[in-house]
């Protein structure tokens, strides 16, 4: 793909300095520059790339004054670099329309209702009842269980199962191998030690515009619906139990996971392998740090936490500070002692 600097610049509603007519042939890091690429900068500590690397053109804010003579022949400013640029990739990412069509390696029961502009790839299975929106695209190897309902627009990519009765919102996204609607992990504990599996009845609910990262897996309520509410984006690698609920708009990084029951509230930020035990509500806003351990309820919304068990972020961090000096404090009150015993 070739594009002038002049188009992109229109195409993202910014402002050009330099030569309109530097084509740009690809997205590039800004560490490693190169002709034809046009990299970003949002974040400072990437600043020195700016003046070092050769670049075709470079998106910065602006807000941004450079330092010195910046290597790139042209600049284009907008609002929001970071909108900016995912409004780029999303151009530079865009494939031709993919055919209407059941692939003849496809299996589709005939009580199944599919969209005549839905796609559905070679070795795929639809069973009975389900419901197949508009313009839905099903990847080869997928599995559509029987009475699932996925809605308009939406992507499942090769490898994603989804199992009976679970419900799929529109223009949602899910990654190969997700999947969604496998047993809860429920067992009831018999008087000779052994377990007794708990049948799980319920299904999983989807909202709107959802994207789920590869090889996460939504289990299936004992009764009623795990839901998952519109707008949340879930990385790679997340557990989710039965019976959780996930509010609106809340980022979940990867390796996450989320014991039964658990509430989750709308715009929640989640880091990386952070763990929630099950029956607990979160608050609305409340961002958990990477490796956070939640043992319990957090109800003051926008709050932040970290540690395990977290606190709030702020104690943790002047607590870490103290720990980290243990070693030599404990080496001081051993010379403390004896000092003290020797008088």
């Amino acid at each position: 793909m070739q594009i002038s600097a002049k188009e992109i610049a229109q195409m993202l509603e910014g402002t050009l300095e330099g030569d309109p007519e530097t084509i740009i042939t690809h997205p590039g890091k800004i560490e490693e520059g190169g002709e034809g690429a046009l990299t970003f900068l949002a974040n400072p500590k990437y600043e020195s790339f700016a003046y070092s690397i050769p670049v075709s053109a470079i998106l910065v804010d602006y807000q941004f004054t450079p330092s010195q003579a910046l290597a790139a022949k042209t600049l284009i400013r907008v609002e929001d670099v970071y909108e900016a640029i995912a409004k780029l990739l999303a151009k530079f990412g865009e494939t031709g329309k993919i055919e209407a069509i059941i692939s003849k390696e496809a299996f589709v029961q005939e009580s199944a209702k599919v969209e005549k502009s839905a796609f559905i790839g070679a070795f795929s299975i639809v069973e009975k009842g389900a419901v197949i929106g508009k313009n839905v695209c099903i990847h080869p190897q997928v599995f559509i269980g029987e009475d699932v309902e996925i809605g308009e627009g939406c992507i499942l990519y090769p490898g994603v199962r989804v199992m009976n009765n679970c419900k799929i919102g529109k223009n949602c996204i899910l990654h190969p191998n997700v999947v969604i609607g496998g047993d809860g992990f429920g067992f009831a504990p018999s008087e000779d030690g052994t377990y007794k599996k708990i049948p799980q009845i319920g299904n999983v609910i989807i909202e709107d515009d959802v994207e789920i990262g590869s090889n996460t897996t939504i289990d299936r309520a004992t009764m009623g619906a795990t839901v998952i509410r519109r707008g949340v984006k879930i990385d790679n690698l997340v557990m989710i139990a039965h019976n959780v609920e996930i509010g609106e708009n809340t980022v979940i990084a990867a390796q996450a996971g989320f014991a039964g029951s658990s509430k989750i509230g709308k715009n929640c930020q989640i880091g990386g392998q952070a763990g929630f035990v099950g029956h607990i509500k979160i608050a609305d806003g409340t961002k958990v740090q990477a490796q956070s351990g939640v043992a319990a309820p957090l109800l003051e919304e926008n709050s932040a936490v970290y540690g395990s068990p977290a606190i709030a972020y702020s104690n943790y961090l002047r607590s870490y500070a103290v720990f980290k000096q243990l070693p030599e404090l404990y080496r001081k009150i051993n010379e403390l002692e004896k000092k003290l015993n020797e008088k």
